[in-house]
């Protein structure tokens, strides 16, 4: 699956998602609200990774990692458009400076 396949997908989430709110709270999350969401999703990815470690018992933790991983990068996709920023070419960018950055302290 291509990252604009992933996107298209959050989006079209984040779009229900705003429905919902709406219903249900007179007006969609902010990003700071949507910003506070993926910080406790953090907090319950780092409690599995804690269970995958052997650190912690959590019943089923496996399937849930999967999920949770799944519901932080649904939050940084959803952020980054809510931002303007274009998370596949910073990623890249990214990407290729660290690259560049750890060959050439591995030279050292």
């Amino acid at each position: 699956m291509r990252f604009s396949d992933l996107e298209t997908q959050a989006l079209q989430l984040n779009e229900l998602y705003e429905q919902l709110e709406v219903r249900k709270y007179g007006r969609a999350w902010t990003t700071a609200e949507l910003a506070l969401g993926f910080v406790g999703d953090v907090g319950d990815l780092a409690k599995l990774i804690q269970a995958d470690a052997g650190v912690r018992d959590i019943e089923g933790h496996r399937a849930k990692l999967g999920h949770e991983l799944s519901d932080c990068l649904w939050s940084i996709i959803v952020l980054a458009n809510k931002c303007g920023i274009d998370l596949e070419a910073e990623f890249s960018k990214n990407i290729s400076e660290l690259a560049g950055h750890v060959s050439g302290e591995l030279k050292k």
